[in-house]
């Protein structure tokens, strides 16, 4: 008896048709969960210096005494609280980009920077 040849192609098609469903799914799944703000991120974290330490220390030294940014020992008595965290926020000129932390660690990042004079 023979079999029919398009058996093995059929099977195959079937297949690649579930993995489009499935993957289709989990990507649907993924993007809600960005629009919804990405509810799955870590939290705030409250130690200015952890904040730092994980998002600064690279460009502006461990100590804030500057690498491939400036030095930021004194940078409380060149700027606000609130100058600060705008720069934090938005970045300032092409050395510094903006949004590497979110807003509600550049508040507290941005108070403690302040105090440094």
């Amino acid at each position: 008896m023979r079999r029919n040849p398009l058996i093995p192609f059929g099977i195959i098609a079937v297949l690649g048709i579930l993995t489009m469903f499935v993957l289709g799914w989990v990507g649907t799944s993924q993007h809600e969960a960005i629009q919804n703000g990405g509810e799955e991120t870590e939290q705030a974290s409250s130690n200015p210096e952890d904040i730092f330490q994980n998002n600064c220390s690279s460009c502006h030294g461990a100590d804030l005494s500057g690498a491939n940014g400036p030095s930021l020992k004194t940078i409380g008595s060149k700027y606000s609280k609130d100058e600060i965290q705008d720069i934090i926020i938005n970045g300032k000129g092409q050395a510094m980009p903006a949004g590497l932390v979110p807003a509600e660690e550049a508040s507290i990042l941005a108070e403690w920077l302040a105090e440094k004079k």
